[in-house]
């Protein structure tokens, strides 16, 4: 379902889709600050080339069917490109699967990271049909557990030293989880 043809979601103030070479300069002012990155396992990216080809490794990730990347579109920006919201480590097994984001640090507190994330928790549940949506996040990343909690997420605990992040080293990470019968309430 989520591999087919590339899925498309659309809210009231965003759009979820394919990101594009033509995003390549939103993709680097994203990838290229510090801040955006300081509580995620993801190391800055301050080469353009270098940004230019990881835009090319999200379609390589889709079509592998390993990770979707979408692009976050703003309706109210000009329909530019603000932010990035992705879904991994699909479970068949468990019908279960993690997603992230990471919006450009001038769009922090707006509610497009809650806006986008409801986007694909709805697509989720009711096209994909998983049972189990959660997300891990870095203790002091108050603002990433704020968007979990407004999604109706449950901080499920802490997981201490049980992850290797790159630039970070060995992390403590919080784990929150979403499941279809919460969300069907």
């Amino acid at each position: 379902m989520v591999f087919g043809n590339f899925p498309i979601l659309e809210s009231t103030n965003v759009v979820l889709k394919r990101i594009e070479e033509t995003d390549l300069q939103e993709v680097f002012e994203i990838y290229s600050n510090d801040k955006v990155f300081e509580f995620c396992g993801i190391i800055p990216k301050n080469n353009i080339d270098t940004v230019k080809n990881m835009i090319g490794h999200f379609d390589r990730d889709y079509n592998k069917k390993g990770r979707i990347k979408w692009g976050i579109f703003s309706k109210n920006h000009e329909n530019k490109l603000v932010g990035i919201i992705e879904a991994m480590d699909f479970n068949q097994k468990i019908n279960m699967v993690t997603i992230g984001y990471f919006l450009a640090e001038k769009y922090w507190g707006s509610g497009i990271a809650s806006e986008a994330t409801s986007l694909l928790i709805k697509f989720l549940f009711e096209t994909v049909d998983v049972n189990r949506i959660q997300a891990e996040v870095m203790p002091n990343n108050i603002a990433s557990k704020n968007v979990l909690i407004k999604n109706g997420f449950i901080k499920e605990g802490l997981l201490r030293q049980a992850s290797l992040w790159s630039g970070k080293g060995v992390v403590d990470l919080e784990i929150y989880g979403l499941l279809k019968t919460d969300y069907n309430k």
